[in-house]
């Protein structure tokens, strides 16, 4: 079964993501950057769903970072989901790794959709 590593200082847009995903993945959650990553190097996730603004010092752009430059993490699919939604944040997201990049309010069925596509 792929695991979902879902970021999100905001349990109500986890909890969402969880629903929509149903029981087709194993899902871990985290509240901000640094829990994301400790829990990461221990269950290596297939694919990471992460925000962009986040409390605590490390938001989703550095902590795609540090899964890109991360030997065992440096494989894994990437997907921003943010309410930064200029162009330039979509660039600077591409840039740096992410496979797909989404603009909050988005579309559950179509973050799902993208998952799936990334994890086949």
């Amino acid at each position: 079964m792929k695991k979902i590593m879902l970021v999100d200082d905001h349990a109500d847009i986890r909890r969402l993501i969880k629903i929509t995903l149903g029981i087709n993945f194993e899902v871990l959650e985290a509240g901000n950057g640094a829990d994301c990553l400790k829990i990461a190097k221990e269950k290596i996730p297939d694919l990471f769903v992460l925000d962009v603004m986040m409390p605590g010092g490390i938001d989703g752009l550095e902590v795609l970072d540090k899964i890109r430059a991360d030997e065992e993490l440096k494989n894994a699919r990437v997907i921003m989901v943010t309410a930064r939604g200029q162009a330039q944040d979509y660039s600077e997201g591409i840039k740096r790794g992410a496979d797909e990049y989404f603009i909050k309010p988005f579309s559950p069925l179509q973050l799902l959709a993208a998952i799936k596509k990334l994890t086949s």
